[in-house]
């Protein structure tokens, strides 16, 4: 597979020489793989999507055909977004540029720039309450960068957990006042009057931050499209913060996103009403924790993420539906 990989890599960049130098991490299920590979002088990634030819492997016994189909419209949704969207974006909303791709066998070869060379080496798995904030301004500058975007080719709704991409999950759910309130739940979110391009995986480990925390770029675009920007905000904080932080944090970190996300509308010269955007949104915010706990429950019911801070966000959502 190396020597396949690296003719087509030094093909795609027309480069005198390539070579692979370090697996970054293997894709979601055996999907392929993210290489660092040295083109000529410089470092570029390569995500090579490769699916599986026989059963797939997946961590939580999800291989079904609607998991892998939606898997490969999500890897032709990120390569649109590189295509077309990437370069929307400015420093406050950095990501890599697309270097080039090509189909690979059953799959696809995209070649990024590498975003270590743009000085955002760091990972973080934990976050301090900082550099929760860094990522919100990613995100706040994000969203404001593609209000009102129709987001065409990528997701009709953002995120990974769509009601209308998990009937599987939503099937083995237990019944319950969540289930049955789940579609208008997703109605009401779907209805919003302020739409963006959300991210749809917005966590932690898709963050990489600058050696000197102050900023952070972003990777993983496979599921971004239309939505409520509050999916995002509720995702992040479910991968970096307990329920604890997530109670004693919530307003000063909601207030930190507001206050980004209206200076990123006033500098993008955006004619709409902040204020309202923002009533609107706030509102949204138990329903963006409430969609996403409907999907852990027929997911993973037991997941760490389904703590008391997330339920209680599930019964303030109810109380308005």
């Amino acid at each position: 597979m190396s020597s396949l990989v690296v003719d087509f890599v030094q093909q795609i960049v027309n480069a005198e020489s390539v070579e692979i130098f370090e697996v970054i991490q293997e894709l979601w299920s055996g999907y392929g793989k993210i290489l660092r590979v040295k083109v000529d002088d410089k470092n570029v990634i390569v995500k090579l999507i490769d699916p599986p030819k026989s059963e797939v492997n997946h961590p939580r016994g999800w291989a079904t055909d609607i998991s892998h189909q939606r898997k490969l419209k999500s890897y032709q949704i990120e390569l649109t977004f590189y295509q077309q969207f990437a370069r929307l974006c400015d420093d406050n909303c950095q990501v890599a540029s697309l270097k080039g791709f090509s189909n690979y066998g059953n799959g696809s070869i995209i070649i990024l720039e590498d975003l270590d060379a743009l000085g955002y080496q760091l990972r973080r798995s934990n976050l301090s309450i900082q550099e929760v904030k860094v990522c919100l301004s990613w995100l706040a500058n994000f969203h404001a960068n593609f209000l009102n975007n129709k987001g065409e080719g990528l997701w009709n709704i953002g995120t990974y957990w769509h009601l209308d991409t998990r009937p599987e999950e939503f099937k083995l759910m237990k019944e319950g006042i969540l289930k049955q309130n789940a579609q208008k739940i997703d109605e009401m979110l779907n209805a919003c009057k302020y739409k963006t391009l959300v991210h749809g995986d917005a966590k932690v480990a898709n963050f990489c931050f600058s050696k000197d925390g102050s900023k952070v770029a972003a990777v993983d675009f496979q599921y971004v499209g239309v939505g409520c920007g509050m999916k995002d905000i509720a995702y992040l904080f479910s991968s970096c913060l307990d329920s604890n932080k997530c109670f004693e944090y919530e307003g000063e970190l909601l207030e930190h996103y507001f206050y980004e996300l209206k200076l990123a509308i006033d500098q993008k010269q955006h004619s709409l009403n902040t204020l309202e955007l923002e009533e609107e949104w706030r509102c949204l915010y138990s329903f963006a924790w409430a969609d996403f706990a409907r999907f852990l429950l027929g997911w993973m019911p037991t997941h760490h993420k389904l703590h008391e801070y997330s339920l209680n966000k599930v019964e303030d959502c109810l109380k308005e539906v």
